[in-house]
């Protein structure tokens, strides 16, 4: 296909140019030989009269034109894929699309994995890939690298839509055994312990740290910094640290480690999980479908009499 004598082919072929800034690494992905891959950069220098990417050293950068033509393009070929070639009616039990997803640890053992379940009952040729955020998390979804992110409110992306799921109330757990603290937590206790946390990133932004020094102006003692959600709580077990967690899953794995669960010694923000989309595909049928479901599984999970609440911890708040 041609606009104003440019095979619009050559758009897919320079979006993973502009992207890998690599011939070798944009050959690979567009499944040509290096040398067709440098004429197809040739041919795009020729139409646009600029060199698009140059030679800085080892490494090619793209030109200020370059820079500006990146993100049009990307915009251009995310409305292909999402008007011209998803097909306005599809069905759920034959459909095999894949599904990536940016979402974290914690969110997939309390929630997901059950919300998979359901899904898989009625789409089971549907996949899924799963990806922990990390710190270019925001640019996948930019780009539809990625189908959704569910994510706390603050990663919210201006200009795509999103949808708030629930939210989620953030607890104290320290070994059953552990005799610094008992049943309550003030918060000299609080400082004067060691701590674990959550770190994520290249810069191992932790996952409250940063709140909590906004607020409070004090630094907790960080004895152990793992990379999920999940193995803080077994962190803390025969030791005399403490954790703050998610309180759905503090209750999850309070039923197998002996962990006790306290209120923290200040308030916390209650946090927002919400799930976002890139706009271009607000309106593909299956993505909408996906989007529904999950709202309305995480909705039917959280009124499961059998999920009831703790009274004694503070209240997870469902949002209708």
């Amino acid at each position: 296909m041609r606009f104003n004598h440019l095979d619009l082919n050559l758009l897919v072929a320079l979006d993973v140019l502009l992207e890998e800034q690599n011939i070798t690494r944009a050959a690979e992905r567009l499944h040509m030989t290096q040398s067709a891959t440098s004429g197809v950069l040739g041919r795009l220098r020729s139409y646009f009269e600029d060199e698009l990417l140059v030679q800085v050293g080892r490494k090619m950068q793209p030109t200020p034109y370059a820079q500006e033509l990146a993100k049009p393009i990307r915009e251009v070929l995310l409305t292909i894929q999402s008007s011209i070639t998803a097909k306005p009616v599809f069905d759920p039990t034959t459909s095999k699309r894949h599904f990536r997803l940016v979402t974290s640890d914690y969110l997939i053992s309390v929630l997901f994995a059950q919300v998979i379940q359901k899904i898989h009952q009625e789409a089971p040729n549907i996949t899924f890939e799963m990806l922990g955020p990390g710190d270019n998390s925001g640019e996948l979804l930019i780009r539809g690298e990625v189908d959704l992110m569910i994510v706390p409110e603050r990663y919210i992306i201006d200009g795509h839509p999103h949808k708030l799921l629930f939210e989620e109330e953030h607890v104290c757990v320290v070994w059953a055994g552990n005799t610094q603290v008992g049943d309550s937590l003030t918060l000299e206790q609080y400082m004067d312990m060691g701590h674990v946390s959550v770190g994520f990133g290249r810069t191992r932004h932790l996952s409250i740290e940063e709140w909590f020094m906004n607020q409070y102006g004090f630094n907790r003692r960080i004895e152990v910094i793992t990379n999920d959600f999940n193995t803080l709580p077994q962190l803390v077990v025969g030791t005399q640290r403490i954790a703050t967690m998610h309180q759905r899953l503090a209750r999850l794995y309070a039923q197998h480690l002996p962990l006790r669960i306290l209120n923290p010694p200040v308030k916390i923000p209650v946090m927002r999980e919400v799930m976002l989309w890139h706009r271009s595909v607000d309106g593909d049928p299956m993505h909408r479908w996906l989007r529904e479901r999950i709202s309305e599984f995480i909705q039917h999970l959280e009124q499961d009499p059998i999920a009831a609440r703790d009274t004694s911890h503070p209240e997870s708040r469902l949002v209708n």
